[in-house]
């Protein structure tokens, strides 16, 4: 219990008392969870080795207070789910926003079961992304803040979370329905961490969720979005440790 509070401090969330693992709890959850800590590609860019081990993730994210991405982060929230009495299933998604083709799947999502309800869940996604758990059922439009999602099925993709841009409906990620171990994400990780085609491997990609949208760094590039206008500049060396802090992230040259 002392390190499931740990995680309660880290996201800014009191701990509940009972813990009901309701569909209420786990949006607060998601919601604290994306606003709080930062997806970021720091240690990969460090050569910093990551590691899937729960202790390890638990000393990374909550401990030190770092972030993550994917495979890290929704690795970790898995654990204090299932912790908190959730039934989790864990699956391994192609990440199809702005791809031409069929990637690989390199994506680690979750499918949470409450006791009112069934979701989809996810905090390892720096682009805009639901803030809140997606009802797992098929077609039926779910609105957050600005923002529009639907889980469509498709033959060979299997699910397809979509999200509504500009008023043209575009595929985002997809999962098919075969439960993941830990121990499957090692190699799609270990692309994202070492392979040249990763897009991982060559700048800051920093991104922390906020009430009204997101901030992000990537590179020298700053931006904040806030309901629906989009602020950006390129940022001079000497900017760059503040603009880490607002990540909650130490600055090395």
């Amino acid at each position: 219990m002392e390190k499931i509070k740990q995680y309660f401090d880290r996201i800014g969330l009191a701990l509940p008392d009972p813990i009901v693992p309701n569909s209420e709890l786990l949006k607060q959850l998601q919601f604290a969870h994306c606003t709080a800590v930062p997806y970021e590609n720091l240690d990969i860019l460090r050569k910093i080795p990551l590691s899937l081990d729960e202790d390890a993730l638990f000393d990374k994210v909550v401990t030190q207070g770092k972030g993550g991405f994917c495979f890290e982060l929704n690795g970790l929230f898995a654990w204090l789910l299932k912790a908190l009495g959730y039934q989790v299933t864990e699956y391994a998604a192609r990440y199809l926003r702005g791809e031409s083709s069929i990637p690989m799947r390199r994506h680690r999502v979750m499918k949470v079961e409450a006791t009112d309800g069934v979701w989809i869940c996810d905090v390892g996604i720096g682009e805009v992304c639901p803030r809140y758990p997606i009802r797992f059922v098929e077609g039926e439009e779910q609105p957050q803040f600005d923002e529009c999602y639907r889980l469509d099925k498709d033959p060979f993709l299997g699910w397809v979370l979509m999200d509504l841009y500009h008023g043209q409906w575009r595929q985002f990620y997809s999962f098919t329905e075969e439960p993941q171990l830990p121990v499957d994400y090692i190699a799609p990780m270990f692309y994202c961490e070492k392979h040249p085609d990763s897009p991982f491997i060559h700048q800051e990609m920093f991104s922390l969720k906020t009430a009204h949208g997101r901030i992000t760094l990537d590179g020298h590039l700053y931006k904040e979005f806030e309901d629906g206008s989009v602020m950006a500049r390129e940022l001079f060396d000497e900017e760059l440790p503040d603009a880490y802090g607002k990540f909650g992230l130490k600055y090395e040259a």
